[in-house]
């Protein structure tokens, strides 16, 4: 009941999302998920920007002395200035010329009147719905349906909603796009693990490939939820794809977070936009086992402390960069695929040895299958930290900690699973009982479920970190029924089956052979 109540507090029920997906999946006739998503994508992004400013345009048109149409009214309160050719309601807005066959280059036009304004959106956003390939009654009607939604009020609401439809819309196109999508959505069950495991309450938090930023997005919520302040947290992003780049820089401004993601996307592993950068926090889910990473031009770099990952896949690459850019006290919290627990080809298994040698490794979880949209390949998740002894550690040098999830989650649909919030807590609280947090309750292995192994122990396992090799299996519950009773039950369960069996095989034979005649 109470999210039909925000529903209607906003002016948009929530099915808003699917309706707006179905309309959008009108023009896949015309372009591929890949293309319409920042048709859509960016439609929402201009509505949004220019309803917040039309709500503060409105309040200083009702304030004495006030000029509705000075840029530093807006910029003063962190709004963005919208330019009159890019503002969506009126009589000469956007929406009001919906229908005209120019629409795609007014929204284009009103775009690059957007970058111009806001430098740092300066060839961000996306500015080819004019192209002629692009059905302009399509898209009018596209415009038509984003009116029906408030999103950029100053209530915090009109943000969650916009979150929403981005983050329904991200879900959405990575399961359009097939295996592509996977470069820029992570499943935010997934990310809100992460998040909840490594705690991004103070300092610095990085994302080497952050995709279209949901990292960042959950870490300003975790700490919005714990009652912190946002401005403790500086964030610090690197893309590589410029398409996604963009992507994310969309999706933190509409949110109002300030995040350093380079001038432009680059190669982390060859053009590293934040070299002095030694981050509190690290969150990431790196493409899984990447073959043309161009590591064969980086064999001396510097990065590789613990051995130089092989050049047919980055899956350590990327691990050994996590490394190089954690504080002292830093931890990190990443993807990867579960073959990075146990493979020892092309030297894997001993830089794996020698971060478990160094205590590097803080938990290890398993998780189940089919949590994302894009790949089958099995995942885990990896904690890694510099110091152990540092605080909350302390208790845990030499120690580390396994989690096996593998059979936690629901079905959200035939083909995708997700993380329950109960899993989540679960998790989460199995973790911060066993590093001796405050009010995270008492540690204790619990067979099938989680395990904290020593260096010895990890070492007769021949440093493989696979979470099932040291949980164990789950315990039975004991129903008391005695042995001797248990076995002649289920021994003449089994005969009174043969029997029937025997029975069966005799109609279908006499059955078989009335066929013959």
């Amino acid at each position: 009941m109470a999210r039909q109540k925000k529903v209607k507090d906003n002016g948009a029920g929530l099915n808003f999302e699917e309706k707006l997906w179905q309309a959008a999946d009108k023009l896949r006739g015309h372009m591929d998920a890949a293309e319409y998503k920042h048709v859509v994508l960016g439609l929402v992004f201009l509505k949004y920007i220019s309803d917040a400013f039309q709500e503060h345009y409105d309040k200083l048109k009702a304030t004495p002395g006030a000029d509705p149409e000075d840029r530093d009214e807006y910029t003063a309160d962190r709004v963005f200035w919208v330019p009159k050719e890019a503002r969506w309601a009126g009589e000469n807005g956007l929406q009001a010329k919906a229908k005209q066959p120019t629409i795609g280059k007014l929204v284009d036009d009103a775009m690059v009147a957007i970058e111009k304004e806001n430098a740092h959106l300066k060839g961000v956003l996306p500015k080819d719905y004019a192209r002629p390939t692009l059905d302009k009654t399509k898209l009018g009607e596209l415009i038509d349906l984003v009116s029906t939604i408030g999103l950029g009020d100053a209530d915090s609401r009109g943000k969650d909603i916009l979150g929403r439809v981005y983050e329904y819309f991200l879900g959405k196109f990575a399961n359009a796009e097939g295996k592509l999508g996977g470069e820029f959505y992570t499943p935010r069950s997934v990310v809100k693990l992460l998040v909840e495991m490594i705690e991004p309450y103070k300092g610095r938090v990085y994302d080497p490939c952050c995709g279209s930023g949901g990292m960042f997005v959950q870490s300003e919520k975790f700490v919005q939820a714990h009652g912190g302040k946002l401005s403790d947290l500086s964030i610090y992003g690197q893309e590589s794809n410029p398409t996604t780049w963009r992507l994310c820089k969309m999706n933190l401004a509409i949110r109002g977070i300030e995040c350093n993601l380079g001038p432009h996307h680059a190669d982390t592993f060859h053009h590293d936009l934040h070299k002095d950068l030694r981050a509190d926090f690290i969150l990431a889910n790196p493409p899984f086992n990447v073959s043309d990473w161009g590591g064969e031009r980086l064999r001396e770099d510097v990065r590789w402390k613990y051995g130089a990952p092989s050049v047919g896949n980055a899956n350590f690459a990327w691990v050994q960069h996590m490394i190089s850019k954690l504080a002292p006290g830093g931890v990190a919290g990443f993807i990867l695929s579960n073959g990075s627990m146990s493979s020892n080809q092309s030297g894997e298994g001993e830089i794996r040895k020698a971060m478990i040698e160094a205590d590097l490794v803080d938990c290890m979880i398993g998780l189940p299958g089919q949590l994302f949209y894009t790949t089958q390949i099995p995942a885990c998740l990896w904690f890694l930290t510099r110091s152990k002894t540092a605080k909350p550690f302390r208790h845990r040098t030499g120690e580390t900690l396994f989690i096996d999830a593998r059979k936690l989650g629901v079905m959200t649909d035939r083909i995708h699973r997700d993380l329950s919030d109960d899993d989540l807590a679960r998790i989460a609280k199995t973790y911060h009982a066993w590093r001796g947090e405050k009010d995270a309750g008492k540690y204790a292995d619990v067979p099938g479920f989680c395990k904290s192994a020593t260096l010895k122990d990890i070492t007769e396992h021949g440093f493989v970190l696979t979470p099932g090799r040291y949980v164990g299996a789950e315990e039975l519950e004991d129903d008391g029924e005695p042995f001797e009773e248990r076995m002649g039950r289920l021994v003449k369960k089994l005969e009174e089956q043969f029997a029937e069996g025997a029975k069966l095989e005799k109609a279908i034979r006499a059955n078989l052979g009335g066929l013959k005649q």
